[in-house]
């Protein structure tokens, strides 16, 4: 089930959105945010579509 609210905190501000991801991951994501704020999306929204194939794949 895609979660919504993550994808649209994954636009306005990406650290916030993988937030239950190990703390690299939060740290790179914010350090990509604050270069450019496009990379930091692209990263956020690359790790949730990863989670939820992961979640689908395991479902079955």
């Amino acid at each position: 089930m895609i979660d919504f609210r993550k994808w649209i905190l994954a636009i306005i501000c990406p650290p916030a959105a993988v937030l239950d991801r190990e703390v690299g991951t939060i740290m790179l994501v914010g350090l990509l945010t604050l270069l450019f704020w496009v990379p930091g999306v692209v990263a956020a929204l690359f790790l949730l579509i990863e989670r939820q194939t992961q979640r689908s794949r395991s479902q079955t």
